[in-house]
C-alpha cells in the first residue's frame, strides 16, 4: 500500500502546487531570467567577435550581471525564478506536460516528455544554484571547472567513454534545438498563434543555440580523442574555436544575434508559454 500511495501522493502535491497562480507566475519569471542570461551571453560573444574577452557561457553571463549596479538583487531574482521553473518542470515530470491547464490535470505525456521535463528541471536548478553562488560572491567559471573535470576523466578509459557519451548527448540536444527552430515546433509551447516577430525570433534563437550546443558537443568528442581538456570546456570553448575559423568574426556576430533572438523569445515564453 505504501509503495502505491507514494506516486499518488507526489501527484497530489504537484497538482496542488501547480494550481497556485503565484507559483505559476514565479515560474514564468524563470523564462525571463533565462532571457536576461542569453542576452548577456550574446553581448559577451559579440564582444569576443570585436576583439574583447570574457567567458562565453552562463557563468560569464552571471558574472557580467553581478558587476552591474544592483547586480546581487538581480541575481537573487534570477535564482528564485529559475528554481521555481525547475520545480514546475518537476511537476511536469510527475503529472505530464502543462499541469496548469485543464484544471491542473496535466497532459498524459509519454516517458520521453516526462524525461525531458526532468532534464530541464536539473538544468534550471543548476543555473539557479550558480546564480545564488554569484549573488553570494562565490561564483566560479564554468569553463575552468569543466576543463579541470575533463582532464581528470581523460586519465581513464571509462572517463573518456563518459566524456564521449556527454559530447554525443550535447550534440543531440543541439540537433533537437535546430530541428525545433527550423520546423517551428516551438509554437506549440505558446498560448498565442504566433506572428512574424515571434516566429522570426524563435527560428533564429533555437537554430543559433542548437548550432552552438552542437559545436560544443563535437568539441568535447574531438578533445577527448586528442586528450586536450582545454577544448572540452563547453560553450566557451566552442565560441572561441568558432572565432578562429575562416570568417570567424562574422560567424561570431551571427551567433551573437541568434543568441540574442533566443533571449528575446524567452521573454515571449515568460508571457505566453503554456503552463
Amino acid at each position: 500500500m505504501a509503495t502505491k500511495s507514494a506516486p499518488r501522493s507526489a501527484h497530489g502535491i504537484a497538482d496542488r502546487a501547480t494550481d497556485s497562480s503565484a507559483f505559476e507566475n514565479t515560474a514564468r519569471v524563470g523564462f525571463a531570467a533565462s532571457g536576461v542570461l542569453h542576452l548577456l551571453l550574446a553581448y559577451i560573444v559579440l564582444r569576443i567577435a570585436l576583439g574583447g574577452g570574457g567567458n562565453a557561457d552562463q557563468s560569464g553571463a552571471l558574472a557580467t550581471l553581478a558587476g552591474q549596479t544592483g547586480g546581487k538583487i538581480m541575481l537573487w531574482v534570477v535564482a528564485i525564478g529559475l528554481a521555481a521553473l525547475g520545480l514546475w518542470r518537476v511537476a511536469e515530470a510527475v503529472m505530464g506536460s502543462r499541469p496548469g491547464e485543464q484544471g491542473g490535470s496535466g497532459d498524459d505525456s509519454g516517458w520521453w516528455k516526462r524525461g525531458k521535463a526532468a532534464g530541464l528541471a536539473i538544468v534550471s536548478f543548476a543555473l539557479a544554484f550558480s546564480a545564488a553562488r554569484f549573488a553570494m560572491g562565490s561564483g566560479q567559471s564554468d569553463s575552468r571547472q569543466n576543463s579541470g573535470m575533463s582532464a581528470q576523466l581523460m586519465q581513464s578509459g571509462w572517463g573518456k567513454a563518459l566524456l564521449i557519451a556527454v559530447g554525443i548527448g550535447v550534440l543531440a540536444i543541439g540537433g533537437y534545438h535546430v530541428y525545433k527552430g527550423v520546423s517551428q515546433k516551438f509554437l506549440d509551447e505558446l498560448r498565442v498563434s504566433g506572428g512574424s516577430a515571434i516566429v522570426a525570433t524563435g527560428v533564429a534563437g533555437y537554430t543559433a543555440k542548437g548550432l552552438v550546443l552542437g559545436g560544443a558537443g563535437i568539441l568535447v568528442i574531438v578533445a577527448t580523442l586528442q586528450a586536450d581538456p582545454a577544448k572540452a570546456s563547453g560553450i566557451d570553448a566552442a565560441v572561441k574555436t568558432l572565432g578562429q575559423a575562416p570568417f570567424g568574426k562574422f560567424l561570431l556576430i551571427l551567433a551573437a544575434l541568434g543568441l540574442a533572438a533566443y533571449g528575446a523569445y524567452s521573454f515571449v515564453r515568460s508571457r505566453y508559454n503554456r503552463m
